[in-house]
């Protein structure tokens, strides 16, 4: 028999070892981009403002010490406006912070999906409203509270402007906060529910300290904007110089009497009216100083580590739980559902008086008919060109604040990251009289551009940045620690890492960070005054860069918010109020919905 013998089938090629994934270098180039982007637009501003404090004299002790200004007498003390200043962000903070929270967590904890998300939205929704809307609400709603309790004229005071402060914040430490909480997997909730803990428990013990530090990003993002926030505030603050307390039952007096802080001086005629050299413009310029050394010094502080203080509060809690646990537990779970519904309802309030007082922004003729004389026709010319300076910030400003957001969490080193934190909001506190005033010196007069509508986007790109930069960063250090040992086991780079997991990761928390962001610089009026915008005679689209400018809906409404004695131009205030909001929501509609895309279920691994 024939032996038939088998060939065996030639043995495949060793395969070539698979390659590496790229060295991924751009990914350094851009986070480095977006963190020196943070650090030349502060030493430019510090640059105008050092170079505006050596054109003239600026006697310091008394600019610190004294209360009194009068340039006629060239008499310039500011301690009256920090005194200000500082009362007015303390009434924020206090009313807004435990409210932001305590809703936060209501979201995040205790509420179904299917409730949660629309009550969220609400919340976002509030805010997307403009601060120049929210001058106009402190003006019809506030001030006239504020004047009957008190018994005081007019209701312009320290406390109406805190009060207007609070709300504007609410919804940005609210979202923030939101964003960190939902970043928790889900698994730390259930082996702390397996303990028997209830969910009071739960939350203060598994989901806190893990959320804790973006929910502090948060409360940064809102001391930033109340530092910063200049037109709101000038609208009910009185505006009175040199109203210092001179005892404790002074201080509560002074709550409910004019005043005068940081910003509304900076965003009064007097920067305009000082020139630009001499002992009056050095004195605004060591008021801007000031100021960036407040939100500087109340950042580092903000930032300090509490070692001491979570250890007391671990106690307390220990000692708590030992009793009345249930009842405890429902009574604050109550209480955070409450505070829950305090946004809602200043939101249906909000609707409700732009509703009544807008009513020509539901006419379609209002929407696409250009403004006739001071106060007569649409308003579709403003509404083109804060499209075209709110799409052109955004474009500038989410890969900057996206890169320096990635750079500030996953950089190893605790103190580099507080530098670079302390850096970012010190620039989101910026006042923005003062971009303004700078991109009028440096742009528009050095640059010899003039008014232009790239002018504005530029000056508007430092109010976003920040914001993207902080919520991004706070989303970064709220990542389980095993994701990124997980990572860097299977031999990634710090490159690869971040491209492969830390900025999809991020991403949904950046896209919160970059409507909060758009938000709030939909409705600023002070830089683009300066820079960008002109009240009538400038065409619907600008044809270049140069000598281009546009209107634009805040500016608008500001201008026309002035004129208080004219029913008409106080129709048309509104009127324009109602289709910021509008505008401002639509916007919010498809950032959510993008979002929301992105961001699929929580994260559980």
């Amino acid at each position: 028999m024939a032996v038939k013998t088998l060939d065996r089938p030639p043995a495949a090629p060793e395969p070539e070892a698979l390659p590496r994934p790229h060295r991924s270098r751009w990914v350094w180039a851009w986070v480095f981009t977006g963190a020196f982007f943070m650090a030349g637009l502060l030493l430019v501003l510090i640059g105008y403002l050092g170079a505006g404090v050596l054109g003239g004299e600026v006697d310091w002790p008394a600019l610190l010490t004294e209360s009194a200004w009068n340039p006629g007498d060239s008499v310039f003390g500011g301690l009256a406006m920090i005194y200000g200043s500082a009362v007015v962000c303390l009434i924020a903070l206090a009313l807004a912070v435990p409210v932001g929270w305590a809703a936060a967590i209501a979201l995040s904890e205790y509420l179904p999906p299917r409730l949660a998300r629309p009550l969220r939205m609400s919340v976002e929704l509030l805010a997307a409203v403009p601060s120049i809307v929210y001058g106009l609400i402190g003006i019809l709603v506030v001030r006239p509270v504020i004047a009957s309790m008190a018994d005081v004229p007019g209701g312009d005071s320290l406390l109406a402007a805190g009060v207007v402060l609070a709300v504007m914040i609410t919804p940005t430490i609210v979202a923030v906060s939101v964003d960190a909480l939902s970043a928790v997997p889900d698994r730390y909730r259930e082996a702390a529910f397996s303990l028997g803990l209830t969910r009071r428990e739960v939350v203060r013990s598994a989901v806190l300290p893990l959320a804790r530090s973006g929910m502090r990003a948060g409360v940064l993002l809102g001391l930033a904007r109340a530092l910063g926030e200049s037109i709101a505030v000038f609208m009910v603050v009185g505006r009175a110089d040199g109203r210092l307390p001179e005892s404790l039952k002074g201080v509560f007096n002074s709550l409910v009497h004019p005043g005068q802080t940081l910003t509304t001086k900076l965003a009064g005629p007097e920067p305009v009216l000082a020139g630009t050299s001499g002992p009056y413009f050095a004195s605004i310029c060591g008021l801007g100083l000031v100021l960036l050394g407040l939100v500087a010094v109340t950042t580092v502080w903000g930032t300090r580590e509490r070692a001491g203080s979570e250890t007391a509060r671990k106690r307390r809690g220990h000692r708590q739980a030992a009793r009345l646990r249930g009842e405890l537990d429902r009574a604050v779970g109550t209480m955070r559902v409450i505070a829950l519904l305090l946004p809602g309802v200043l939101l249906i309030g909000m609707l409700g008086i732009l509703v009544a007082r807008g009513s020509d922004a539901f006419n379609p003729v209002f929407w696409f008919s250009a403004a006739q004389g001071a106060a007569g026709g649409g308003v579709s010319g403003q509404i083109t060109g804060t499209l075209l300076l709110v799409v052109t910030t955004g474009l500038i400003s989410l890969p900057l604040g996206f890169g320096a957001g990635v750079l500030l969490g996953v950089h190893g080193s605790t103190r580099t990251a507080r530098v670079l934190q302390t850096l970012t909001v010190v620039v989101g506190g910026t006042p923005t009289i003062l971009l303004g005033l700078a991109g009028f010196v440096i742009i528009c007069s050095a640059m010899g551009w003039g008014r232009s509508w790239l002018a504005g986007a530029f000056v508007l790109v430092p109010v976003v940045v920040p914001v993207v930069a902080l919520t991004t960063a706070g989303r970064v250090r709220s990542m389980p620690a095993e994701m990124t040992e997980s990572a860097l086991s299977l031999g990634l780079t710090r490159a690869q890492y971040i491209r492969s997991v830390v900025v999809p990761y991020t991403w949904p928390a950046t896209i919160t960070g970059l409507l909060l962001g758009l938000a709030r610089a939909a409705g600023e009026t002070a830089p683009l005054i300066f820079t960008a915008t002109v009240f009538f005679g400038a065409p619907a689209l600008p044809s270049g860069i140069v000598a281009s400018p546009v209107q634009s809906l805040p500016t608008h409404i500001f201008t026309l918010s002035q004129d208080s004695g004219d029913p008409q131009a106080v129709a048309q205030a509104w009127g324009s109020a109602m289709v910021l909001v509008l505008i401002t929501a639509v916007l919010l509609g498809a950032a959510v919905a993008l979002r929301n895309r992105f961001e699929g279920e929580r994260w559980t691994t």
